[in-house]
């Protein structure tokens, strides 16, 4: 078992190489950053076991709007460590270009030595999806078929796409990553009902592990052997890894000790700072 950070980073927080290095000394395996590009300030928060810790009293609260981008404060982080994990968790696939998005993640993993780790989701707040021109009740739709662009664009020479998203003829896309065939796709989700199912389906279909979010251990435990099930009747591989999100609340963000002392040493890291595990999705642990 490996064992990393979710943390959320903004200007109040120590910079992100002071918390790479931070995590890197400690030990920790990688490090995983949110996205929200804007936060509407009239929202309705998505409904499930996570965002009731985080939104109190129903209001987003205001660290939760000063997300910066992660792909560039990846990349202070990639600078300052020579082997921590760098990770999107998650990544909103839908609320980006996708040809560009390619291209942004093919050069952070080139020139960080192939760390990069591609957790991704679809976002769970109508107004902001609204806000970024997606289609709510598509957005995993679209983030299927953006996915689906992104392994042309990294996997080919010459790659061509022909969606009902996006189309494009012949196009050399350079650099490509260097992990190969592409940098793991980490499906987010979990503890969330009806998405769970979904979360699923797609880890099993289009992604390399799976990033569930405040699973208790039981339920984990049917889910995964839900997951290899499907995939024996579908003739695809279960997803190769696991990485498990626990909030705060969980029994390894208040006992273990590496996390304890990463907060003790960067006294700016918010409090909602989590511990992800990664194993293998039969592995022990």
């Amino acid at each position: 078992m490996k064992i990393g950070v979710g943390a959320f980073i903004d200007e109040s927080t120590q910079a992100p190489d002071v918390i790479g290095r931070k995590c890197e000394e400690l030990g920790f395996e990688s490090i995983w950053l949110p996205e929200h590009p804007v936060m509407p300030v009239a929202t309705r928060p998505p409904q499930s076991s996570v965002s009731d810790r985080v939104f109190e009293n129903q209001q987003v609260p205001d660290w939760y709007t000063r997300i910066p981008d992660p792909f560039i404060t990846l990349i202070a982080v990639a600078a300052a460590t020579r082997r921590l994990k760098l990770g999107t968790g998650i990544c909103l696939v839908p609320e980006h270009e996708p040809i560009t998005l390619a291209k942004t993640i093919a050069t952070l993993d080139l020139f960080s030595g192939g760390r990069f780790l591609f957790g991704i989701g679809a976002g769970g707040i109508r107004e902001e999806s609204a806000a970024m021109g997606v289609d709510f009740r598509r957005r995993w739709v679209i983030t299927r078929e953006y996915i689906a662009v992104m392994k042309e664009l990294w996997t080919k020479t010459d790659s061509q796409f022909q969606g009902e998203f996006v189309k494009f003829p012949p196009l050399k896309s350079l650099p490509k990553p260097l992990q190969r065939p592409h940098p793991p796709i980490h499906i987010g989700a979990g503890g969330m009902g009806p998405k769970y199912t979904r979360a699923l389906k797609d880890t099993v279909a289009i992604g390399d592990g799976w990033a569930p979010v405040a699973v208790p251990p039981h339920q984990l435990v049917k889910d995964l052997a839900r997951s290899r099930s499907r995939a024996g009747r579908s003739r695809l591989q279960p997803a190769r890894n696991l990485h498990l999100h626990a909030h705060r609340d969980g029994l390894a963000a208040r006992y273990h000790p590496r996390l304890r002392r990463l907060r003790r040493a960067s006294p700016g890291l918010h409090p909602v700072c989590a511990a992800a595990y990664r194993a293998g999705a039969r592995g022990s642990g």
